[in-house]
């Protein structure tokens, strides 16, 4: 599989991730860059065989919108098959452009697989709201998912690895690369990056009330939507080494975001 990893234009000196521009990185750091895919001329991908929703309804080959999910999920799944056996695994990823990149330890099974260029199947979910309807039968939730098929690369460049990883970290907390100290050498031989080209994907999206029978409407249920918000907690600082205050960027990712999910 010929490597087209090639690097982004950054005029302004803004580290990219996400495909979208950060805050800029320290002097000396350089700027994430991406895997060049074929342009997609309508901004969606084509539907395939294995990524067509049957669901038309509720179907989405949108690129942006399959890359906002990717990038709003906190972790991904990676399911594989060996030998016959499924696998499904919970992993952190970090987007580039069209690129998601993946890390782990080399003796791992998913890392033995994916680096051997197979294929594999990502996929990653937020939970929007609770759909109560007046009949358990359609009862549901209101969603949005991403699925991305194909080949696992391994990533041999020394630069695209460190920016791989800085693209996994920012996925955490926008800003928490150029903060936190860089990979030593020895830690960069334990860990393996493993890219794996966006070309192949869908999502998949439902919003909405609960879609009850007529027949039921004038049951006395309570039926409609309870929105489902990701929040986070209090920070607790780590007591065993120096303390330091609370970065404005972590600050700002505890807040959150002031927009409702859709419904």
């Amino acid at each position: 599989m010929p490597n087209e990893y090639t690097a982004l234009p950054d005029p302004a000196g803004l580290g990219t991730v996400r495909g979208m521009p950060r805050r800029p990185v320290s002097p000396g750091s350089e700027p994430v860059a991406g895997l060049t895919a074929p342009p997609v001329t309508d901004g969606s991908f084509p539907a395939t065989a294995r990524t067509r929703v049957r669901r038309a309804d509720r179907a989405s080959y949108d690129r942006a919108l399959v890359h906002a999910i990717l990038d709003e999920a906190p972790l991904c799944h990676v399911a594989f098959v060996i030998d016959g056996t499924p696998f499904v695994v919970p992993m952190l990823h970090g987007r580039v452009e069209d690129t998601l990149y993946l890390h782990g330890l080399p003796a791992s099974r998913i890392m033995r697989h994916l680096r051997a260029g197979a294929e594999v199947c990502v996929e990653a979910t937020l939970v929007d709201g609770w759909v109560m309807a007046r009949s358990s039968f359609h009862h549901s939730v209101n969603y949005r998912s991403a699925v991305v098929l194909g080949p696992g690369r391994l990533v041999r460049s020394r630069r695209e690895k460190l920016d791989g990883l800085r693209a996994i970290v920012e996925h955490l907390a926008p800003g928490r690369w150029a903060d936190a100290r860089p990979p030593s050498e020895p830690e960069l031989r334990q860990t393996q990056v493993v890219a794996i080209p966006i070309r192949e994907a869908s999502a998949k999206v439902r919003t909405g009330p609960p879609a009850d029978d007529p027949g039921d409407l004038a049951l006395p249920v309570w039926a409609g939507v309870i929105p489902v918000h990701a929040t986070f907690g209090a920070p607790a600082a780590d007591a065993s080494g120096e303390r330091a205050p609370l970065p404005a960027y972590l600050a700002a990712l505890i807040a959150g975001p002031s927009a409702d999910p859709p419904r």
